[in-house]
């Protein structure tokens, strides 16, 4: 048979740091949700996140790696430089805050009375995936644009930007769901509307940077999200005026937590993880305004 221009396998994509990088993922992760299935345990909402976010980065990592090392990605009507920086941050996110949730919740110093070997695996667990988190937070390292470098819009300040809003605004709708009472005034639903309509273009965003299509639209697309990063700031602004005035102002409802407020099913504390979120992520759109006026949309990487 004839060479095609090349060889048939990319050798990089297992050798050079960024693929380096991606076996160290690949390796933790296995590791991390084997240790917890095999004896460490798992149970409730948390346990069953943690194992969602290790097997799940897992999965999407294989698949990356193969896909760079047959060069397959070139089959795929993707985006590659932008479906792999928007998941590598995603993923970062995602462990970070598994790595966080799995010890709080389950791991102990004493044996009693999960045994010590139960609590042996599920320390080893917690281990492997803070350093499940390290490999990640290394691939953004790595793959982030540089200064007058040409490179994906996902892999820019701007583009990592998009997921952590996406993933703060699921922080808020979680907290929002768990008893926040938002239907309570108009105002607060407002602040919902607010937190629901940012999410959405976010995320329509990101897919359409991922698909790769966005020299189809008939509009301009980089214009376009900045005009939208702008008016997000607007709107986080007032939901940021509006939630707490309406959560914690005498008139409206409570400055300090009620006494008799259950832990873990208390309204106030949903507002408060809410009022916090909505200023994290109202930085975050403010952040993402001032790096969009240095990038420019490369969609074809």
């Amino acid at each position: 048979m004839e060479s095609t221009g090349g060889p048939y396998l990319n050798l990089a994509a297992v050798t050079s740091p960024v693929g380096i990088a991606r076996l160290l993922q690949m390796t933790f992760g296995c590791t991390t949700f084997s240790l917890v299935a095999h004896q460490g345990g798992f149970s409730a909402v948390y346990g069953t996140f943690c194992m969602f976010v290790w097997t799940f980065c897992f999965a999407i990592t294989v698949f990356i790696i193969v896909c760079e090392f047959t060069h397959l990605h070139s089959c795929l009507s993707l985006s590659w430089g932008n479906f792999t920086a928007a998941f590598a941050m995603l993923a970062t996110l995602m462990s970070v805050t598994a790595a966080v949730i799995y010890p709080l919740y389950f791991v102990q110093v004493g044996c009693y009375p999960i045994g010590c070997a139960v609590r042996d695996f599920r320390m080893a667990a917690s281990v492997f995936a803070g350093l499940l988190f390290v490999a990640y937070a290394a691939e953004v390292f790595l793959t982030r644009a540089k200064p007058g470098q040409v490179t994906s819009y996902m892999a820019t300040v701007s583009g990592l930007l998009k997921i952590v809003q996406a993933f703060v605004a699921c922080i808020i709708f979680g907290a929002l769901v768990n008893d926040s009472q938002y239907g309570k005034y108009v105002a607060t639903q407002w602040c919902v509307a607010v937190y629901s309509f940012c999410f959405v273009v976010t995320v329509v965003v990101v897919a359409f940077s991922v698909t790769g299509k966005t020299a189809l639209l008939w509009f301009p697309f980089e214009r376009s999200v900045v005009i939208y990063t702008f008016g997000a700031v607007l709107l986080y602004v007032s939901a940021a005026v509006i939630w707490p005035v309406f959560c914690f102002d005498s008139k409206y409802g409570s400055p300090r937590r009620p006494g008799l407020c259950a832990k873990g099913k208390c309204p106030w504390d949903s507002q408060l993880v809410i009022a916090i979120f909505t200023y994290v992520n109202l930085l975050l759109y403010v952040l993402d305004l001032a790096y969009s006026q240095r990038i420019r949309f490369v969609s074809h990487l």
